[in-house]
C-alpha cells in the first residue's frame, strides 16, 4: 500500500518521532480520514511496515523434512540470515536503535513481528524433530534463540555496523553451516 511505503520513506528520512500521520497521508496521496481509519496511530503504521516486509516473498513456507535436521536448519538459517541482511531490514534496525530511548515499544514490536516468525518456525521444527527422535533438545526456546543468535551475531550485526563487515552471500552460507554444525554437535540424538 502507498501509505506503508510513504511511512517507511518518511521514518527513514526524518525519524519516527518527527514523522506525522498527516505527512504520511500527504506523501501517499491519500486522505487523512482514510489513513487514520486504517492506521489510527504511528505505531500501527510501523507495525504494518514490519509485517509487510516480513510477509513479502518469505522463503520460510512449506514443510521441513523430519529426519534431516542439517537440511532443515540450514534452510531456516539461510532464510533468516538473508532476510536480516536486506538493506530494508538494516534500515529498520537503525531507525529503532535511534528511536529506542523515546519509543521502547518499537523494538519489542520488531522482535515480535520479525524475528518472532523465524523463532516460532524454528521452535516448531525443533519440537517435531525432537519428538521424531532426530534431535534431543531439552530446552527448545534456548536452543532456538542460540541458533538465531549465532547467525545474527556474525552475519547481521557486523553488516549493520559496517557494510561489507558481515561478508558476502557465500560467507553467510558458511556462517549458517557453522551454526547448523554447532546445533547438531550439541543436540543430535545418539545413534
Amino acid at each position: 500500500m502507498a501509505a506503508v511505503r510513504a511511512a517507511m520513506e518518511l521514518f527513514l528520512e526524518q525519524g519516527y518521532e518527527r514523522t506525522s500521520l498527516l505527512q504520511v497521508a500527504k506523501r501517499a496521496d491519500v486522505s487523512t480520514a482514510t489513513l487514520f481509519k486504517r492506521y489510527p496511530t504511528k505505531a500501527a503504521l510501523f507495525e504494518s511496515i514490519v509485517e509487510e516486509f516480513w510477509a513479502t516473498d518469505v522463503e520460510c513456507s512449506g514443510t521441513l523434512p523430519l529426519g534431516n535436521p542439517a537440511k532443515a536448519l540450514r534452510k531456516i538459517g539461510l532464510d533468516y540470515a538473508l532476510r536480516m541482511r536486506r538493506p530494508e531490514m538494516q534500515a529498520i534496525y537503525r531507525l529503532i536503535v535511534a528511536e529506542a530511548p523515546r519509543f521502547p515499544d518499537l523494538g519489542r514490536l520488531l522482535f515480535d513481528k520479525a524475528k518472532g516468525l523465524f523463532l516460532a518456525r524454528l521452535k516448531q521444527y525443533l519440537t517435531s524433530e525432537t519428538r521424531a527422535g532426530g534431535l534431543r533438545v531439552p530446552d527448545i526456546e534456548i536452543a532456538a534463540l542460540q541458533f538465531l543468535a549465532l547467525i545474527a551475531g556474525r552475519a547481521f550485526w557486523p553488516e549493520l555496523l559496517g557494510p561489507g563487515c558481515g561478508g558476502d552471500d557465500s560467507a553467510v552460507a558458511g556462517i549458517v553451516d557453522d551454526a547448523v554444525a554447532m546445533m547438531l554437535a550439541r543436540y543430535a540424538a545418539a545413534k
